[in-house]
């Protein structure tokens, strides 16, 4: 995706988009992003973007956030640069139009209104830059019965049919941390939004509005279990298909030290392989047998009971069993696996995940230190040509 914004060398003259991509600066080298601060899937898009090499500049608010933490430890920060500015003041907002002038992208996730209220909604930001895309982040989206009511992850899945389906058929549902709704139905979605009208804008001149709901996202989700519902292969309750933990070979089973495998055992040929490593006796219940699948599940929960996890994993890793061990976040990221593809490395100290997808011609660049409020003001004043920021908020 070619810059529309490329700055002359140390040898005055200006690179080509090309040059500034193979230089390993990511595929999205160029692209400026303005992120209004806050909390959850909009701070993780914004990560998403500027791991993929866009300049993101983040617009703290004065004092930060006293549910953000410590911001040297906030990966979701990490590759940005920040400046701090008071929105709620003409000064401040003034100066955020300035930066928006400037850029390719504006992520922001108030409830509907308050961004017009504050004078930074897509009307002003348009009016300043009619190619900017300028991307909304909420839980219910901008309309609707309850664009305006408070909410979190877990309302916006529940809400949307999704949590609904995680757990066993006679417990509560099991909360997915807010991996679902947050990052998945909200974040990915929202990039996936911010990069398509960026190619429209880039085509055409013309910005848009993208209005990323995780209701919405998380709806979406689901799109495949419509199709099986429709063919009259799903069942609209949790842990009672095949995929869910329904079928005895698409389970979690408790190992004798307590710890957890999760078995995949799909397709005949990988159960075949399940049955024989797990060592289950000739006469056990057959894959497609639904009539004793309660008994084979049975017979698979005996046997994991009989071995600790490690020894488990000894019998079935490299195999086409499918089945892995259920590991914590540590030891996840000292998997054999994980660690030679490098899928968790420490940058500054800080372990943490590295940036995903992967580039054959456009690596990513390695992830920079989280940004710390405020620090990078002149910087990006020069960088984006913003005098009015080295004038205090």
């Amino acid at each position: 995706m070619p810059s529309m914004h490329s700055e002359p060398d140390r040898n005055g003259e200006t690179p080509t988009p090309d040059a500034r991509l193979l230089a390993g600066a990511g595929p999205l080298a160029g692209v400026r992003v303005v992120e209004i601060a806050g909390l959850g899937p909009g701070p993780f898009a914004a990560m998403l973007l500027a791991d993929l090499g866009a300049d993101v500049v983040r617009v703290d608010r004065p004092g930060g956030s006293v549910l953000s933490g410590d911001p040297a430890l906030d990966v979701t920060n990490r590759g940005k640069r920040s400046v701090v500015l008071d929105l709620k003041t003409p000064e401040g907002a003034a100066r955020a139009l300035d930066l928006v002038a400037r850029a390719d992208l504006l992520i922001e996730g108030f409830r509907p209104g308050v961004a017009e209220r504050l004078g930074i909604g897509p009307a002003d930001c348009l009016a300043r830059n009619p190619a900017l895309v300028y991307g909304r982040m909420t839980g219910w989206g901008q309309d609707g019965p309850l664009a305006q009511a408070a909410g979190h992850d877990i309302a916006y899945i529940a809400t949307a049919g999704v949590l609904g389906l995680v757990g066993t058929p006679d417990g509560p549902p099991a909360i997915p941390v807010n991996l679902l709704g947050d990052y998945a139905g909200g974040s990915l979605y929202l990039v996936v939004g911010l990069l398509a009208a960026l190619h429209h804008a880039r085509t055409t001149g013309a910005g848009q509005v993208v209005d990323a709901a995780i209701v919405d996202g998380a709806a979406h989700l689901t799109s495949v279990l419509w199709g099986f519902m429709a063919g009259g292969r799903w069942h609209d309750r949790r842990g009672v298909n095949i995929i869910d933990g329904g079928a005895p070979f698409y389970a979690v089973y408790e190992t004798a030290d307590r710890r957890h495998m999760a078995v995949g055992a799909l397709e005949p040929q990988f159960f075949a392989e399940f049955v024989k490593l797990l060592e289950l006796p000739p006469n056990a219940p057959g894959q497609r047998d639904l009539a004793r699948w309660g008994e084979l599940r049975e017979l698979v929960a005996a046997r994991f009971a009989t071995r600790t996890q490690a020894e488990w994993t000894a019998v079935f890793e490299g195999t086409d069993a499918c089945v892995s061990p259920v590991l914590n976040l540590h030891e996840a990221a000292d998997h054999p696996h994980l660690r030679a593809r490098a899928s968790y490395a420490e940058h500054h100290g800080l372990l943490q995940p590295s940036p995903a997808p992967r580039f054959s011609a456009t690596p990513n660049p390695a992830p920079r230190p989280p940004a710390l409020p405020d620090t990078d003001r002149a910087a990006v004043a020069a960088d984006w040509d913003v005098p009015s920021l080295n004038h205090e908020p």
